[in-house]
């Protein structure tokens, strides 16, 4: 039955995105079936989600924000299709997990550049995106640490592809993920089912939610800062608390 291919596919993870979980996984079910059964290998959706999302940023930098704002979307449906096709078709692996990371920073890169570039406002497109970079590695980096679980898939083959797909996740994430190990094991509450579910709630699909919102508004710009006051109130709660230290005579 539908339903249980749709229990199948679903992710296991700590945290619950709303937007993720209660829009796009099921909206993308039904092309997922469909794709199960022309057989299409879940890499090739993860490059057609890159398309989209570059097609987007494409768009929006022309100032066409409606057509870019469907693209985004459409870039997140077929990013949430490609994890469901591989879990239901037993296609998961370490190369996919690689490459879907990689293009989802890259398409970013395109978002934010053209967002900044869109404005004349390019040093407001770089700070939004290593914002809203910064929150996702929080967001991923919390939920993994929640299970203790490693940051890359574990793979034993050596093919060419694999390589440079690891090659560049090692040179790209690592540091953000040492990063937010460094941040953890200071603040160990960041794993706690509270923190896993308010990260959860930042997570790429509702990030790209609110970026639409934000197009069909005409206000681009208005994401970046978004992202930036995002980061910004995580740092503040995650400050250190001061005692009140009592007054003496």
């Amino acid at each position: 039955m539908r339903s249980d291919a749709l229990a199948r596919s679903r992710k296991r993870r700590n945290g619950y995105e709303v937007v993720c979980e209660a829009v796009f996984r099921p909206l993308a079910h039904p092309l997922v079936l469909v794709l199960a059964r022309l057989r299409v290998p879940p890499p090739v959706v993860v490059v057609a989600a890159g398309i989209a999302g570059i097609a987007g940023a494409v768009e929006l930098s022309r100032g066409s924000f409606l057509l870019a704002a469907g693209l985004v979307q459409l870039k997140t449906l077929l990013d949430n299709a490609d994890g469901q096709l591989a879990r239901l078709t037993g296609q998961t692996s370490a190369f996919g997990r690689y490459l879907d990371s990689e293009v989802d920073l890259l398409v970013n890169v395109a978002l934010f550049a053209a967002i900044g570039g869109h404005a004349g406002m390019p040093a407001a497109g770089l700070v939004g995106f290593v914002a809203l970079t910064s929150v996702l590695s929080l967001n991923f980096n919390a939920a993994r640490l929640s299970r203790a679980t490693t940051a890359e898939p574990k793979d034993a083959s050596n093919t060419l592809s694999l390589s440079l797909v690891r090659a560049i996740y090692r040179v790209v994430y690592r540091p953000q993920d040492r990063l937010a190990e460094w941040i953890v094991a200071r603040r160990p509450s960041l794993t706690s089912p509270r923190w896993v579910s308010v990260l959860a709630n930042l997570g790429m699909s509702t990030q790209l939610a609110v970026l639409g919102v934000c197009l069909v508004f005409g206000a681009p710009l208005v994401f970046a800062m978004i992202a930036v006051v995002e980061l910004a109130v995580i740092t503040l709660a995650l400050l250190p608390q001061r005692t009140p230290v009592e007054e003496t005579a």
